[in-house]
């Protein structure tokens, strides 16, 4: 079992060849495909998607840099999405203080509002954390939500062990096996494989050896084997492992079975 927590399959990037990326992603042992929205339109897809392949699962929400798109209906709308067969979670939701598409006060507060939907909703959360390491941690301490995953987590030890407290999980992308990803190298060695998952966030983000392409859900793979590689454990041990965690944080249990 090897579940890819994390990919993007609804974006253009995937338009032209999106059923061939999931049969190579099924050839590669990727047994299940959380695909997670964006904005509204994004969310929409991701559960479309999720109804036409057994196989992928959807998350909604808003991120970041597409606040500034929040309507007046749009809460609605994810709320009615949020019923859909096949949706495990909400986000990916956060703040990004690197690019600052959205203003960072707009930011903090719609981040803060979805936080508060997430919880009403009874969804995990996927947050979206860069360059704000002190405001998220800060954010999710006050809102209570304590089911969830900092996806693409680009923090130190010690914030993973904040994260860790409040039972929240750490997702691992590709960058890890980048040569000079010694602050995400460590937290893996340090962290226990019970509250890491394993994503691509694809289109972005290929590992070595394909980094600089297009990144696919296959090529999680490549980050297990890293995984491994730094805790001296089987490859099979880590896909098991951040599986099951996978499993559990998105309430996804027919699926082992189908």
């Amino acid at each position: 079992m090897l579940i890819d927590s994390h990919a993007h399959l609804e974006m253009k990037e995937f338009t032209n060849d999106r059923p061939e990326v999931i049969e190579r992603a099924k050839l590669a042992g990727v047994n299940i495909i959380v695909t997670v929205g964006t904005n509204l339109r994004l969310s929409r897809e991701a559960v479309s998607l999720a109804g036409q392949y057994e196989n992928i699962y959807a998350s909604i929400g808003v991120h970041p840099h597409d606040v500034g798109k929040i309507g007046n209906t749009t809460y609605d709308e994810l709320k009615e999405l949020a019923g859909r067969k096949k949706v495990v979670a909400f986000g990916e939701i956060g703040l990004d203080f690197f690019r600052n598409i959205a203003p960072q006060l707009q930011q903090i507060k719609k981040f803060g509002e979805q936080l508060q939907l997430a919880k009403e909703l009874h969804l995990p959360v996927i947050i979206h954390d860069r360059e704000a390491h002190d405001q998220s941690i800060k954010m999710v301490k006050a809102s209570g939500v304590r089911r969830g995953v900092f996806h693409c987590f680009s923090g130190d030890y010690e914030m993973a062990k904040q994260c860790l407290d409040w039972g929240f999980y750490l997702s691992v992308p590709g960058v890890v096996t980048y040569a000079k990803a010694t602050t995400i190298q460590n937290v893996v060695k340090k962290v226990p494989l019970s509250s890491l998952l394993v994503e691509t966030d694809c289109p972005y983000l290929a590992p070595d050896p394909y980094r600089g392409k297009r990144n696919e859900p296959a090529y999680v793979v490549q980050t297990v084997k890293k995984i491994a590689e730094i805790k001296g454990i089987s490859r099979e041990e880590v896909a098991a492992v951040t599986a099951q965690n996978t499993l559990d944080l998105f309430t996804i249990g027919a699926s082992l079975h189908s």
